[in-house]
């Protein structure tokens, strides 16, 4: 492994491979890298990045537990936190250090007290991967995921946040919007039509498509009766696909002819529809955007409880895979 040279103002002189990060926690509960830079600090039961006064033995566990963390974040594949003591402070660090679940060793040096933890901590690579999927019906897929190793406490906050996410803030591809010539209002009947204008419209934005498309793209349905219409009826763009061709739009019982504008686009969550329609037979769609149907989460603890694996159940309406999730 390449080496590089890293030196700390005269205190420290030494090769080091890359990868590998240096900090010293001094009697000031002072986090500083190889270079002499704050990475954190902590006193009386606060933590930040600038200044530092005389701290408690808690501040010392969370300055130890705050080097750690800002090591992981920055890839280090191993680091040396040196803590100098003896005394409470030095013993709530070594905790904090153990209590991170991560490997490590040390040696005491007598002279100025000094122990040195050397703590491999990035070798504990996050997995995310599918455990389980199947296809219950055309527009309700199942899948079981699985992310580890967490440490614990993790699993529940990343469950409940990506749960959220899932449920409130994925985007999902609908139709936005008709227009056709044959409709007066919204409420009206056409001639030949089984269903009136509204029940047409509410089927229309019920039609699941799955596509990565961003802005709006055009489709249309163009058909003469006697003819029963599904969304394979619809003429959309390549980059947008029909997730379910049965999906019921209407009953044409005569042979009239019906041609319908569409508009397509990625939204999220609730849209109500415009007030301001035109008389042109053109009419914004209101949509509730959940391409994730349900989603659930379920902890399992391990080694010693102290490392913890995330179950994600999530249900989709077909627009969403597991490839794509």
């Amino acid at each position: 492994m390449k080496e590089q040279k890293l030196i700390h103002e005269g205190f420290i002189t030494e090769s080091l491979p890359n990868g590998m990060f240096r900090v010293r926690l001094d009697n000031e509960d002072l986090i500083l890298d190889v270079r002499g830079r704050v990475v954190s600090w902590a006193s009386a039961g606060t933590s930040g990045f600038r200044g530092t006064r005389k701290g408690t033995p808690y501040a010392a566990q969370a300055a130890a537990f705050h080097a750690i963390r800002t090591l992981v974040d920055q890839g280090m594949q191993r680091a040396e936190v040196m803590i100098k003591g003896p005394g409470l402070g030095r013993d709530a660090a070594l905790r904090a250090i153990r209590r991170n679940g991560m490997l490590f060793s040390f040696k005491e040096k007598k002279k100025n007290s000094m122990v040195r933890e050397e703590v491999a901590g990035s070798t504990r690579t996050l997995q995310w991967k599918c455990v389980e999927s199947r296809v219950d019906s055309k527009r309700l897929y199942y899948g079981r995921f699985v992310l580890s190793p967490l440490m614990k406490g993790q699993a529940d906050t990343i469950g409940i946040a990506m749960r959220r996410a899932l449920l409130g803030e994925i985007e999902g591809t609908y139709i936005t919007r008709a227009k056709s010539e044959n409709v007066l209002h919204e409420y009206s009947t056409i001639a030949g039509i089984e269903e009136s204008v509204h029940e047409i419209f509410r089927n229309l934005k019920e039609i699941v498509l799955r596509s990565n498309l961003y802005g709006v793209r055009d489709a249309s349905i163009c058909v003469r009766g006697p003819k029963y219409i599904t969304a394979q009826d619809i003429i959309s763009p390549p980059s947008v696909e029909i997730v379910d061709t049965t999906q019921h739009i209407a009953n044409l019982t005569e042979p009239i002819s019906l041609f319908i504008e569409l508009q397509i686009k990625r939204d999220r969550g609730y849209r109500m529809k415009s007030t301001k329609d035109s008389h042109d037979g053109s009419y914004h769609l209101d949509i509730v955007s959940m391409p994730v149907r349900n989603a659930n989460h379920s902890i399992h603890s391990y080694g010693n409880e102290k490392q913890e694996i995330l179950f994600l159940e999530i249900w989709t309406n077909g627009s969403f895979t597991r490839s794509t999730l």
